[in-house]
């Protein structure tokens, strides 16, 4: 009976057990690797070229597109801003959108605070861009404007200044104004400074004609009391 622990004579030492594990070629897989990382470094030389010079940032190329298309960072083309003075608010809006400006506004001339309900019943006597400038299609546009029946002010009429502490002079301001100025905690009485006992139901169309407390005083949450009248009437 033979000793299998011994190979039988003249076979190496080694056969009688599992052959001999093979180490990696080391040489062989570096030399991969390196093939990898060159192929790697040239593809990106390439998009680099393909892309412009390298070190040009996403915000410079963007820059140099918008210069050769007319657009500007905000994404809107660059247009020219029509002379919208002197047409109908609804016109005004109308000729801006097919110029390619969709983001309109509008406010009161006459600081009165009134919203422009019916575009067709106001008029444009103000624009905040002037006419005839090349602008972003994306800036905001706009328009001062008065009824049909009003004359445009000569100078845009501001809504007072919101009250900080101290009570503004309100005197020929609209009560919806002088609403808008103040806190809205506020308790706000108006009266008919005609005499006549009328309701104050819209106040852009009542004038401020007297105001408790005066101007110039101390606000600390005291009620604030308005005589007004009509706008087209006089104070007494």
């Amino acid at each position: 009976m033979s000793n299998s622990a011994f190979p039988p004579p003249g076979q190496p030492s080694w056969a009688a057990g599992p052959p001999p594990r093979k180490s990696r070629n080391w040489k062989l897989i570096g030399g991969i690797t390196a093939g990898i990382l060159v192929v790697g470094g040239i593809g990106s030389a390439c998009d680099k070229k393909s892309n412009g010079s390298s070190g040009t940032t996403t915000t410079e190329t963007s820059a140099s597109n918008n210069a050769k298309t007319g657009s500007t960072e905000g994404g809107g083309e660059t247009k020219t801003v029509p002379n919208f003075i002197g047409m109908g608010l609804q016109s005004a809006q109308d000729t801006a959108q097919a110029a390619g400006f969709y983001d309109l506004k509008s406010h009161d001339s006459l600081g009165r605070d009134r919203h422009q309900i019916l575009d067709r019943d106001w008029k444009v006597c103000s624009q905040n861009v002037k006419a005839g400038s090349g602008v972003a299609t994306d800036t905001k546009l706009d328009f001062g404007a008065v009824k049909l029946d009003e004359t445009c002010p000569t100078k845009e009429q501001g809504s007072p200044s919101a009250a900080d502490g101290t009570m503004p002079d309100f005197t020929g301001k609209s009560v919806q104004a002088a609403r808008d100025a103040l806190d809205s905690s506020t308790s706000i009485t108006v009266d008919d400074a005609s005499g006549d006992g009328r309701i104050v139901l819209i106040g852009s169309n009542w004038q401020v004609c007297t105001q408790k407390p005066a101007a110039g005083a101390s606000l600390s949450g005291q009620p604030v009391v308005f005589g007004a009248v009509k706008f087209g009437e006089s104070c007494p």
